[in-house]
C-alpha cells in the first residue's frame, strides 16, 4: 500500500469543526491507479483531471444520496514537506497520514494555529504569484472560513489581482463559482470588487456605474435572504422582517419544490444556485440575450446553463413588467419559460426588492409576492389547467379535418385551441376543431 495523506480542505475543516464533505488525497506517485482502486470500492464513477501531473477525481454518493468528491494527487513537488509548502494558503497546508493516526497532523507552516486565530496567509512570497487564481481563491475563501486576509497576503492580492487573466478561463469560472456559492455571497463580490479580482475575472461588472454595484449587491443580498427565508435552514427569526414573512406565508406550500430547483446540480457539477446569484449579479448590465450570453461565454458556462441564464434574467423582467397576472398571462409565461420560470421567480422578487427605497414599499412589494404566488399557484397546482392543457387536437387531426397541408399555421391553430381552453373558451374537441375553422374563415 503507497503512502496516502490526506490534505487541504479536509483537515482544516475538521480542525475547526466544520463539516467535512470532500477529500483530497496526496500520495507519492501512481495517483491515478489509486483513485482507480477507490472507485472500485465505493462503486463510484472516475474522471481523470490531468493525466500528467496525476490528478483525478472520484464522485461517488453516500447511503443517504450525497455526492461527495475525492481528489486523487501525485505530490506537488518531490516530497509531502515541499507538497504542503507549494499550497497557497497555511491553513490548507495541513496534512494527516491516512494508514496511520489520523489525530497527528503535519504542519510545517503553523497552519492549524491560523486557523484558529482565524486568519489566511499565504504559504510563501511566491503563493500567489505562481498561480494567480489563488488571488480569486483567496477572497472567496476568506468570506467562507470567516477569516481576515493577513496584511501582506491581501497585498499581494491586490498587486496580483490583473495577473488572474493569464489563467485558463475554465479555472476562472470554476473558482467565480464557487465564489458564488458561499453562505454570503454579497459580502465574497464586495471584497473581491474591493481588492481588484472581480473585474478580472468578469470584466463586465467593470463597466458598473457605482450607483449600477450597489445596486447589484443589494439585489445579490436580498436574493440570498430569500432563498434563506424559503429554505429548511431558516429559523424563526430569519423570516422576521415584513418582506421576508409575507413571502413565507404565501410561498411555504411550494418550498420543497422551490429547493429542489435552488438547490439543483448541473451535469458539470456546478450549482444551480450559483446561477441564480450570477442572473441577479448581472441583471443590470441589460436583458439582451446577447448581453447575457456574452456574459456566459466569457465564464465558459455550458450551453444549458447559458440558456438558463436568459430565461431567469429575462422572465424575472417579465414577472416585474407583468400589468395582470390573469390565467392567459400565467399560461404564457409558463409555456415560455417552462421549469426556468420557477428560478425567475426568485430572481424577480430580490430585483425589485433591491429597485424599492430604503423604506419598504409595502403595496408594491405585496403585489409582486401575490403575482408571484398566482404564478407558483398555476405551475404546481394548476398545471393541466393552466400550463399544460390535455390536447383537444393534433396537427394530423387539424390537416385532416380541415384539408390543411403542413405550415406554420397549423402551430398557430395549436396556440390558439390551446390558450381557449386556458380562458375556458373550448373544452371539447368539437369545439376545437369550430374554433379553429372560425379563425381560418376569418383569415380568408
Amino acid at each position: 500500500m503507497p503512502d496516502i495523506f490526506v490534505v487541504g480542505g479536509a483537515v482544516r475543516d475538521a480542525l475547526l469543526h466544520r463539516p467535512v464533505k470532500d477529500i483530497d488525497l496526496a500520495t507519492p506517485e501512481h495517483a491515478i491507479r489509486l483513485a482507480r482502486r477507490i472507485t472500485d470500492i465505493l462503486d463510484g464513477d472516475i474522471f481523470v483531471m490531468d493525466e500528467e501531473r496525476g490528478v483525478a477525481r472520484v464522485f461517488f454518493r453516500t447511503q443517504e444520496g450525497e455526492q461527495l468528491t475525492i481528489d486523487v494527487a501525485d505530490f506537488r513537488a518531490g516530497s509531502l514537506l515541499d507538497d504542503l509548502l507549494a499550497r497557497d494558503f497555511t491553513l490548507n497546508a495541513i496534512a494527516v497520514d491516512f494508514l496511520a493516526d489520523l489525530g497527528q497532523i503535519i504542519d510545517p507552516l503553523n497552519g492549524e494555529s491560523d486557523a484558529n486565530d482565524h486568519i489566511l496567509r499565504r504559504c510563501s512570497p511566491h503563493s500567489l504569484v505562481d498561480d494567480p487564481i489563488r488571488c480569486l481563491r483567496g477572497v472567496r475563501q476568506s468570506v467562507q472560513l470567516g477569516t481576515r486576509i493577513e496584511p501582506q497576503t491581501l497585498a499581494d492580492i491586490r498587486r496580483l489581482a490583473p495577473e488572474i487573466a493569464r489563467t485558463s478561463p475554465e479555472r476562472i469560472r470554476d473558482e467565480f463559482v464557487n465564489l458564488l456559492s458561499v453562505e454570503k455571497p454579497s459580502s465574497a463580490l464586495r471584497i473581491a470588487k474591493a481588492v481588484g479580482v472581480l473585474d478580472v475575472a468578469l470584466p463586465q461588472v467593470a463597466a458598473m456605474t457605482t450607483d449600477d454595484w450597489l445596486f447589484t449587491l443589494n439585489a445579490v443580498e436580498r436574493l440570498n435572504d430569500i432563498l434563506l427565508a424559503i429554505s429548511f435552514r431558516r429559523t424563526d427569526n430569519t423570516a422576521a422582517a415584513f418582506d421576508l414573512g409575507m413571502m413565507v406565508m404565501q410561498f411555504d406550500r411550494y418550498r420543497k419544490q422551490l429547493n429542489e430547483q435552488i438547490n439543483a446540480v448541473w451535469a458539470n457539477n456546478r450549482p444551480n444556485r450559483s446561477l441564480l446569484f450570477l442572473a441577479a449579479l448581472i441583471y443590470v448590465l441589460g436583458q439582451e440575450k446577447q448581453a447575457i450570453g456574452r456574459i456566459a461565454d466569457t465564464l465558459r458556462l455550458s450551453v444549458p446553463e447559458k440558456r438558463q441564464l436568459v430565461a431567469y434574467i429575462q422572465a424575472a423582467a417579465e414577472i416585474i413588467s407583468m400589468e395582470t397576472d390573469d390565467n392567459l398571462m400565467l399560461h404564457r409565461y409558463w409555456y415560455r419559460w417552462q421549469e426556468s420560470g420557477i428560478g425567475a421567480v426568485l430572481v424577480a422578487l430580490a430585483v425589485a426588492r433591491a429597485s424599492y427605497n430604503v423604506e419598504l414599499e409595502q403595496n408594491a412589494w405585496l403585489a409582486l409576492i401575490e403575482r408571484a404566488r398566482s404564478l407558483l399557484a398555476a405551475y404546481f397546482d394548476l398545471y393541466e389547467e393552466i400550463v399544460q392543457p390535455p390536447a383537444l387536437v393534433d396537427g394530423h387531426l387539424l390537416k385532416q379535418t380541415l384539408n390543411m397541408g403542413d405550415g406554420p399555421v397549423i402551430g398557430d391553430l395549436l396556440s390558439l385551441i390551446r390558450e381557449a381552453q386556458v380562458t375556458g373558451e373550448v373544452s371539447t374537441q368539437d369545439e376545437a376543431l369550430q374554433l379553429a375553422e372560425n379563425y381560418l374563415r376569418s383569415q380568408s
